[in-house]
């Protein structure tokens, strides 16, 4: 992965978020605003979600089209497998390329919470590796048919993420080890950076990059994380994700006298949180934000090497 201007500013640590697509056109508004408050730390790129399933494609595509061109920062557009088939994705990610969107999250996705005998299509793409290797296909393709992409592409060359998950993935029942066996296989496909899923623990995340190298992983493995400053947030992310906050930071939150000092508490621990996993030499963090921009920016603050010098 290529460090940016904006990371080189900060000691070569990005800084990224993720949001997600409004649902409705009357919130649209506030989450431009959102963008707009998160750029002003000039992060090294935003990636803009799909809903659960694919929900909410053509939201996303609009809203990274018009990163792309209104703004300088740089879009990861996120692609996944399920309910998709080969020639759907080939399609979007046309149409991506001719926006000129130049990184993409490659991700299997989740089945379909609403058909429980949901199977992959025998000729789909059904896998994140198997999805980086239809992204890198179609780029040469083009560059190949279109002299003008394929300088393009020397300019701007394209970069496509994976995710990982540092304690493994619950729903697909994957212990760290399996998970790192799947990064290598998302490696060898062409990714070119790995994003991990949330976690509380900084060993978790330190232990899962030791060993990722040990077994030949060599793609930079950048921390997700989320600021914990709301209970019925961590609740809904350990119901959608089974990723399940420890005891100790929910008793710290449930001690809190008031909104106030629940808010600062969960600060102090994600700030901690961040501060354990850049000591540890991560190349960057990656903030969940749920499309709420003041806890992180409340968080940066606490980090110096996360804010750019002029």
């Amino acid at each position: 992965m290529s460090i940016s201007p904006n990371s080189t500013r900060r000691g070569s640590r990005t800084l990224s978020f993720e949001v997600m697509p409004p649902r409705r056109p009357d919130i649209a508004p506030k989450f431009w605003n959102t963008v707009t408050r998160l750029l002003e730390t000039q992060p090294d790129f935003l990636s803009v979600t799909y809903g659960a399933a694919g929900q909410d494609r053509s939201t996303a595509r609009q809203v990274v089209r018009r990163l792309v061109r209104d703004t300088p920062i740089q879009p990861i557009a996120h692609l996944t497998c399920v309910r998709a088939s080969r020639e759907e994705l080939v399609s979007v990610i046309s149409d991506y390329l001719d926006s000129g969107v130049r990184t993409f999250l490659a991700l299997r996705g989740d089945p379909p919470a609403d058909d429980p005998t949901w199977r992959p299509a025998a000729d789909g793409v059904n896998s994140a590796a198997e999805l980086v290797n239809v992204i890198r296909t179609l780029e040469q393709h083009r560059n190949i048919k279109q002299p003008g992409a394929g300088l393009r592409a020397a300019f701007k060359p394209l970069t496509i993420a994976v995710a990982t998950f540092p304690s493994g993935n619950p729903e697909a029942g994957t212990s760290p080890e399996q998970e790192i066996e799947r990064l290598l296989l998302k490696q060898v496909a062409g990714a070119d950076f790995a994003i991990t899923q949330l976690f509380f623990e900084a060993d978790d995340y330190i232990a899962f990059v030791e060993k990722a190298r040990r077994y030949g992983v060599t793609i930079p493995i950048v921390a997700g994380i989320l600021v914990p400053t709301e209970p019925r947030r961590l609740a809904r992310v350990a119901e959608l994700t089974k990723v399940v906050a420890p005891e100790r930071l929910v008793n710290d939150l449930s001690r809190a006298s008031d909104e106030q000092d629940l808010y600062r508490r969960g600060i102090v621990h994600g700030s901690t949180l961040a501060r354990q996993i850049l000591d540890s030499g991560a190349p960057g963090i990656h903030f969940y934000t749920f499309n709420k921009a003041q806890p992180v920016l409340d968080l940066i603050d606490e980090l110096p090497e996360l804010t750019p010098t002029d």
